[in-house]
Order: C-alpha cells, then structure tokens, then sequence
C-alpha cells in the first residue's frame, strides 16, 4: 500500500462578517477522534491573528507579472522587503481603526509585522469572546493533543469589517496525520529497490558535479502540525545515500522550534530529499513555532515571511486543504502573501496532493472534482507526481493516479497558462470528465511533476521504504531549480522567482512529457473513479512533465 504524505494542514479562519448579520452560518464540526473536554476558563490566555486590509493588491499583481516575465524589461528587478512594505502597508486609516478597536476592549499585548498588514495579539478567552460576538471557545483533546476552538461564529461591527480580511485561530482542527506503513515487495535480481537519490540524478540526468557552489544560495522547506525531523536522521540518510556526489549533512538554520519527541515522516523526507537533488546548498527548515495551542502553524509561517528581509530563494511545501473547506476571502488574502514573496524573488513550490481530482460529495448523487488550496493558486508553482513504468527499473515516468490535479473553482486561469490548458481541452474534448465535474475558467494545476513514488525515506534512524506521495516529487524539484538558481548567481542574473510565466513560455522544452496514466477522482457511475488523463503537451495531471536537469538548466540561463 502507499503511504499517502500530502497532510490537510488546517488553515484557521472565520470570514468576517457586517455587523448584525451572521454570513458564517454553518455548523462548527468536531472531526473523528477530538473529545470536547469543555468551556474554556474566562482567563485562559488565546492568541489570534489579525488580517489588516492592505492597499495596492492590484498594483503588486502587475509587478508581480513584470518582474516574473523574462520578455519584461522588468524581468528580475525584484523588490526588497521595505519596497514590499511600502506598496502594500495599510493605510493609515485602517491601523488606526484596528488599534482602536482592539484597546478598546483592553487588548494592548500585540505585535506587528515589517509589512505592518499582520498583527498578533494576546487576549482571554472572555475578551476574545467579547471583542468577536458570538464566538464561545472550547477545549478540546486528541490523542494528548490539547487545542482551543470556537464553536460558534462571530460578528464584528461594521465599521471594523471593512479593515480586516480575517482573524486566524479559531475554528479549524488539524487532521489526524497517516501512520507509515511498509509496502513489502518481492524483487528479481538487478533491479532497484525503491527511489534514492542515485536514481533521482540517473533519471533527471544530474551527475556527481551538480551541486551547489554559490555563496549566497539557499533552499528551505516548511513544516507544520509538529512535524520535526532530527539531525541524525539526515547524517545517517546521506551516509547510506549521499556517497555518489558532494553533499551537506547538517541543516543550516531552523527557524521555529524543533520539537523533542519522534521525528515526523514527513519532515524527514522533505529534508532528505530537497538536501538530494539540491545537493551542497545551504538549506533552512521552517518549522511550527508552536506559540500557542490556538495558532494556526501555516498563518504563522506566512507573518514570518513578511517580516524576515533574508530568505532563502526556494521554499517547498507539502501541506494544503479542500478549496471548499476555506473561505474566499482567506485564500484571498494567503494569494496576496504569495505575491508578495514573488515580487522579492522567492520560489515557492506547492504539492499537489495525493487524492487526484477529488471528489466532493453534493447529494442526490451528484458529485464533482474537489481541487486543492494552495495547489490551486495561480501564484505558485504546483508540483504533481509520476512513477516508473517499470517500478523496479530506471525507465521513461506515467501518472502517478494519486497526482493532485484540476481546476480551481476560486480563482480564474492566469495568462500564462490559458494557451497551455486550452490546448489540452481541445485535444482530449471525446475522453474528458464531464463538465459539471470541473471548471474550464479555473486556474488549471499542476504546472510541472517528479516521481512520488516508493521512496527510502530515513526517520528515527530506521531507512523506510515504498514511501509516496506528492510531498516527495515537491521538494526534489526544489532542490533543482535551487540548483539552477546557484548557477544563475555566480553568472550575475538574478534568481528565478515565481517561475510559471517563463516555465509555460518553454512550452515542455527541457522536461520529460508524460503521456500515459490517469488519476483518481469520484467513485460514481458517471466516471467510476477516473479523473483526468496525462497527454501529450501540459495535462492537469502531470503538468508539462518532469525535468530533464541539464537541458533545465540551459533554457533557465539564458536571461
């Protein structure tokens, strides 16, 4: 069986609502496994997220565009954190009325962000109660995991709401992670036991020279949900593994902090692998700081981006939720901190997921694809996966039918890929899924794909192997493109940024297309659990295909 890592992170939010009128109606639900242990004590301390209303969205939209599009004269001017701060700082008007808001109900222990669109605040439940109407928090525990929860949504006065976009740290429980479990095989002799590093670099045509040089390179990954890994298993995972080329054994920097107790599977295989293909790069983990049990651990890593002015250039990250799960104007606002990583020049690159196109249930046996978020925001580069045709030999890739994939109910196709995905819809119009199932308008992912399946992964100093999923194709074309971004230093270009404008103005030029496989979708009589299809070209299944390093290379130092 698989082990299927692509985890739910929870992201927290209530959408704010005019003052009278509760426009978030719908029922709170305790996931499977939380017992509600009861009403929080009056003084219990909460910490909550405050979403300032930033100006200028749509300007840095456009900057965004110039500075990704290698056919701009602005291609690679990158703004810096404080240009990044003055275009979208709130105006004053909006941190007057929030600051007001706030001491006005006693609320003085807060903390802003370079960028001032964020500020942190430290309250008791019954002031938190008080200040979002309607809200009643809850304790609630799993597994000897203690989280506080609002059963209930809220209210803010009018005059507030137009100010805010969200509050973070309240409703959403995270998901009960996946134990691993080993998928036991028998082999014939000379075949290859599972993907490593060495196969990685045969198959994508990286030798034992491509590894990082530059001074002033870095890669990160981001962890959430207590998810740690553990320096030891690294070391041991790179002695068992690494021995074929240069490497770094040690993480660099962790921002957050590591957490004492086992090492998460997942962490280890972000680490491992990003540390892999991006071999020699100095490498940070982001990892929940874990400030307290009623933060949400993504919103956290998102103000610690917008107040950290040195950052590495690629980030990966394995984590995402339903699109119907979270409130537009949420996904909104996490769209706007994307962009604003882009315009300094950050690559950030998203899983895709382990459930294919999804399904989500309608009633009266009507069900449609369920895309996933932040996999389908047009702002970031969504990763799918592939495995061997041959599982047990070095051959040409196919689908992966776990690959995350579709089209985005929320947000419209960008520019850069309408040519691409208008292509694929014409070309495969007789075999497609109903179009009640997906929407044709929608931004389309993912943009590119890497194997996902049957990794050797070490964790707790035990090698595991047959390990899969989206979150291990992630962070191996993260250490590519930190590569690429290393060489294109030492020659004086800029990093590469947010890569989609110019990785659909390639048109498949330098990956590997995959064109055989489909992956899962809805269990119903209408498409019996087949999803979309890989085809020749961009396919919503496995993006424009898998990377062929050193032509990669080549088309990515051209400007």
């Amino acid at each position: 069986m698989k082990i299927l890592l692509f985890f739910s992170i929870p992201l927290l939010f209530i959408p704010l609502v005019w003052s009278g009128y509760l426009e978030y109606n719908q029922d709170v639900l305790i996931p499977e496994g939380w017992t509600h242990a009861g009403r929080v004590d009056p003084s219990e301390e909460l910490e909550l997220t405050f979403a300032l209303k930033q100006q200028n969205v749509h300007l840095l939209e456009e900057t965004l565009r110039l500075v990704s599009d290698p056919d701009s004269a602005q291609y690679g001017k990158y703004l810096s954190l404080e240009e990044v701060a003055s275009l979208v700082r709130p105006s004053e008007m909006t941190q007057k009325v929030v600051r007001h808001w706030l001491q006005s109900h006693g609320i003085s222990n807060c903390y802003t962000v370079h960028t001032q669109d964020f500020m942190q605040c430290s309250m008791t439940a019954k002031v938190a109660e008080k200040l979002l109407q309607g809200s009643r928090f809850h304790r609630y525990v799993r597994d000897g995991q203690s989280l506080i929860r609002s059963s209930a949504p809220y209210s803010v006065h009018d005059d507030v709401h137009q100010h805010l976009d969200f509050v973070g740290g309240l409703h959403r429980f995270p998901p009960k992670r996946q134990e691993p479990r080993e998928k036991r095989q028998n082999f014939k002799a000379g075949l290859h036991l599972g993907v490593t590093p060495a196969i990685l670099r045969a198959r994508y045509n990286l030798t034992a020279a491509d590894v990082g040089s530059a001074q002033n390179n870095s890669q990160a990954v981001a962890q959430f949900l207590e998810q740690y890994f553990h320096p030891a298993d690294l070391a041991e995972f790179m002695n068992l593994f690494g021995r074929t080329f240069p490497h770094l054994s040690q993480v660099d920097r962790v921002v957050g902090t590591q957490g004492g107790g086992k090492a998460g599977l997942e962490a280890s295989l972000d680490v491992e692998y990003i540390m892999s293909t991006g071999a020699n790069i100095s490498t940070w983990v982001f990892t929940n700081p874990g400030r307290h049990e009623s933060q949400e651990p993504f919103l956290q890593w998102m103000v610690l981006l917008s107040n950290m002015s040195d950052l590495p250039w690629v980030h990966t990250i394995s984590y995402g939720d339903d699109e119907d799960s979270l409130s537009t104007a949420y996904m909104t606002r996490i769209n706007t901190e994307f962009m604003k990583a882009g315009v300094r020049g950050i690559s950030l690159l998203f899983a895709s997921g382990d459930s294919g196109a999804g399904c989500r249930h309608l009633g009266k046996e009507k069900n449609s694809f369920r895309p996933s978020f932040p996999a389908s925001s047009p702002y970031v580069t969504t990763v799918g996966g592939t495995s061997f045709k041959n599982p047990y030999k070095v051959t040409y890739e196919v689908t992966d039918y776990i690959s995350g994939g579709g089209f985005s109910n929320v947000f419209k196709m960008p520019d850069y890929q309408v040519s691409a995905v208008d292509g694929y819809l014409k070309s495969v119009t007789a075999t497609l899924p109903p179009q009640s199932y997906f929407n044709t308008s929608g931004r389309a992912y993912p943009d590119m794909a890497a194997l996902s399946d049957n990794y050797w992964v070490v964790s707790n100093r035990v090698p595991i192997p047959w390990v899969s999923g989206t979150s291990a194709s992630t962070p191996v074309v993260g250490g590519m493109l930190a590569l690429i971004n290393g060489q294109r230093l030492l020659k004086g270009l800029p990093a590469l940024g947010f890569l989609n404008p110019r990785l659909y103005k390639l048109k498949g030029q330098a990956l590997f297309d995959v064109t055989e496989g489909c992956h899962l979708s809805c269990l119903d009589e209408q498409v019996q659990g087949k999803g979309f299809c890989a085809a020749p070209s961009w396919d919503p299944v496995t993006g424009w295909g898998t990377p062929n390093y050193p032509e990669l290379l080549a088309a990515f130092l051209t400007k």
